[in-house]
């Protein structure tokens, strides 16, 4: 038999349009031979004009020779199986190849900022015909086909073709219709090994367990957000107050039977809750599709697909649009530095490290048990780019928080002497990934100006949050973790010994403006052991709420934007569990209530006052006024709006009621507009009331008045000049 059908019949030929389909027989120009291979078929007949073809001896393969003038460009094949049952479709192999060269030049360069719109399943039309074009990049494949339900799961029923070098495969499959489960089934052009993956640019896919993509149509969705989206590219997000509430959707609420909620469902719970505390932005825990409930995300597969746990992809874009039209924004979490071994994801997608690195020295995470990106290879990193913009564009995403910076910018990040290869230069800096991110956020700025893109970073590297023109990285925000984990440690000094160290609380201001900075208690500080946010606190029950009342207090006058893990606002005394939902019965106890009162007040005030949010980077916002007075564990300090708005925050760090204490402000009349150890949040009610405080004689610190002040324990005090 000729090579070339045996190659078809053993599922092995890299380019299944040179066999089958219509194809000339080169004799007098008139005659074509059609070929199709349809295993299990029992006959096989041409439509147009009702031809039947010919069974070759022993195998699926069926041909007609006869005058190609007779037949459409586009014949259908009519086939009957073993029982009877009748299929009609029109010949996949008559079809030109679909994706244009110019696509697959920008992908091979690393230049496509839209590689979704090639790759994965669409829905096409091409001569008049409507069906789904597939495409997926496997350089090392001897053979691809598409598997799915609408072809009994068989690889040799549609094989793909390859696009010459490009390592692209493609395959239009006419008349078939969105909602078909699918994979691509592939064999490796060395081992011959052949398996199944599942689709890299898959844009919704099956309820875990399972793993298949489904064939995603066009959306439906009608956008309704227009207001939103234009303010969002004209907004002045640098002196706007931004408050962010971080969650985890599996884990914030459930239904009565404690089953996940749809997106639908949860849009208006969670609006209402967060209007309400004062919230400016939600920050969505990874929710692109995931096989493992408990890597809470981190762990991708599906890199353009909201999970399906909580609904299809327009159920997410409803709750987008639901959150942009109440003025909520929306940030995602998204995890370009590793991806996870699951046979049916990236790992070895060819049966090669395509994706990930060959040397585990540079592609794998062992502490994480996952592989680290390629950030060298241009179809690698137009990947990523391209899942960046897919949910800023498609989806209305407001920013990406970019997961675990830290672990990209370091060769050695988690490795020990021998286990990771120096740069070309022998440094630990990892070239190639600083590239592939300064390229992000200057593809990202470029092509949805206004969105925010805010690094999850934890060492000192420089400029993370300036611009790539500079030398910087090219984000907006950057996580301060130091201030984070200096003022838990501060915090959890029994307040006896906070004397010695007052640092802790102000060597932030050392560095505070150098970036664009984000303070974040975020889920990271409530698992694993580490305690809730609650039981980090010192003391007696009491004490403990009051203690993370004034470090709350602390966080919403400090430079910076605001983050806070669900939960944590109203004081959960548990550690984060993801696989139950939040103790909201909680509220049910007066301290709890409060410190969720004293939370929802202190976002209201910080959006509502200029001097805590307009200078957040700048050092015109904030003024000391004393951080020296370490003996009796106090701090003071001034925040200042664009015109002359004023506030004083003074913090009490011990459980000493202080009386009398005196600090330097500029003159003026004072009002207190918060004290954390009001009643109404679960204190002792000490303080200085309601009336007026006229700051005067004597001059102070060096100051032209001063105020007289009574300082509640363990608690933090706000005072706006009127």
């Amino acid at each position: 038999m000729n090579a070339e059908l045996t190659r078809i019949i053993e599922a092995r030929h890299h380019d299944p349009f040179a066999v089958l389909g219509s194809h000339s027989d080169g004799k007098d120009g008139k005659t074509v031979v059609v070929r199709a291979f349809i295993p299990l078929a029992a006959d096989v007949t041409i439509a147009e004009g009702n031809l039947p073809m010919r069974r070759l001896p022993n195998t699926d393969f069926f041909e007609w020779r006869g005058d190609g003038s007779a037949l459409p460009v586009h014949y259908s094949l009519i086939w009957r199986d073993a029982q009877k049952r009748e299929h009609v479709a029109r010949d996949p192999y008559t079809f030109a190849p679909q994706i244009g060269d110019l696509d697959l030049h920008l992908f091979g360069e690393g230049r496509h900022r839209h590689a979704h719109h090639i790759f994965g399943a669409h829905v096409h039309e091409t001569d008049d015909v409507s069906g789904i074009r597939f495409a997926v990049w496997a350089p090392n494949a001897e053979r691809i086909s598409v598997v799915g339900d609408f072809n009994g799961w068989d690889g040799r029923r549609h094989p793909m073709r390859v696009r010459g070098g490009s390592g692209v495969w493609e395959l239009f499959i006419p008349d078939l219709a969105p909602g078909g489960i699918y994979k691509y089934e592939i064999r490796n052009r060395h081992s011959g090994d052949v398996f199944l993956k599942a689709d890299p640019y898959g844009h919704h896919f099956e309820l875990r367990p399972a793993t298949g993509a489904i064939v995603h149509g066009d959306s439906e969705f009608a956008w309704s957000d227009n207001a939103w989206m234009t303010h969002r590219r004209q907004n002045d997000w640098q002196h706007t107050p931004m408050s962010v509430y971080e969650v985890h959707l599996g884990s914030w609420q459930r239904d009565a039977e404690g089953e996940f909620l749809n997106y639908r469902e949860i849009a208006p719970r969670m609006v209402e809750y967060v209007k309400d505390m004062g919230f400016t932005h939600i920050e969505l825990m990874p929710i692109t599709e995931h096989p493992y409930d408990l890597s809470w995300g981190y762990q991708v597969t599906g890199y353009f697909a909201p999970t399906s746990r909580f609904g299809s992809p327009d159920d997410f874009r409803y709750f987008i649009d639901y959150c942009h039209r109440h003025d909520i924004g929306v940030l995602l979490d998204w995890v370009p530095a590793h991806f996870p071994k699951d046979a049916h994801g990236l790992a070895r997608f060819d049966g090669t490290p395509l994706y990930e690195h060959a040397d585990p020295r540079m592609g794998e995470h062992a502490d994480w048990g996952t592989l680290i990106f390629n950030f060298g290879r241009n179809e690698v990193k137009n990947f990523l780019l391209s899942s960046a913009i897919y949910w800023l564009e498609e989806m209305h995403i407001d920013g990406l928080r970019v997961d675990a910076v830290a672990s990209m910018l370091y060769l050695d990040y988690s490795r020990n002497a021998g286990e990771w290869v120096p740069n070309q230069y022998g440094g630990r800096e990892n070239l190639l990934a600083i590239d592939f991110l300064r390229e992000l956020n200057v593809a990202v700025h470029d092509q949805c100006p206004g969105v925010l893109m805010i690094a999850e970073e934890s060492t000192s590297w420089p400029q993370v949050s300036r611009p790539t023109y500079v030398g910087g990285l090219g984000f907006d925000l950057k996580w301060n973790m130091g201030w984070m984990n200096d003022t838990l440690r501060y915090m959890a000094q029994e307040p006896i010994y906070r004397q010695y160290h007052q640092g802790m609380l102000t060597f932030s201001m050392l560095y505070c403006f150098t970036e664009n900075f984000t303070l974040p208690f975020s889920h990271d500080e409530v698992v694993h052991g580490k305690g809730s946010m609650l039981y980090k606190m010192p003391g007696d029950e009491w004490q403990q709420h009051a203690n993370l009342r004034t470090l709350y207090a602390y966080q919403f006058t400090h430079p910076g934007k605001k983050l806070l893990f669900m939960g944590t606002e109203f004081g959960q005394g548990r550690e984060w569990n993801s696989a139950g939902v939040l103790d909201w019965y909680v509220l049910e106890y007066p301290l709890h209530a409060g410190m969720q009162r004293l939370v929802r007040d202190l976002n209201h005030l910080y959006k509502d006052s200029p001097a805590l949010y307009h200078h957040e980077f700048e050092w015109q916002g904030f003024e000391w006024i004393d951080c020296h007075d370490a003996q009796q564990s106090i701090i003071s300090y001034l925040r200042k709006g664009p015109h002359g708005e004023t506030m004083v925050v003074v913090l009490n760090l011990t459980p000493v009621p202080r009386h009398g204490y005196r600090i330097g402000v500029p003159a003026g009349q004072y009002r207190e507009v918060l004290n954390s150890d009001s009643a109404h949040y679960g204190g002792s009610n000490l303080g200085n009331g309601m009336a007026p405080l006229t700051a005067e004689d004597p001059p102070w610190m060096g100051r032209e008045a001063s105020l007289s002040l009574t300082l509640p324990p363990l608690a933090a005090i706000i005072l706006a000049r009127e």
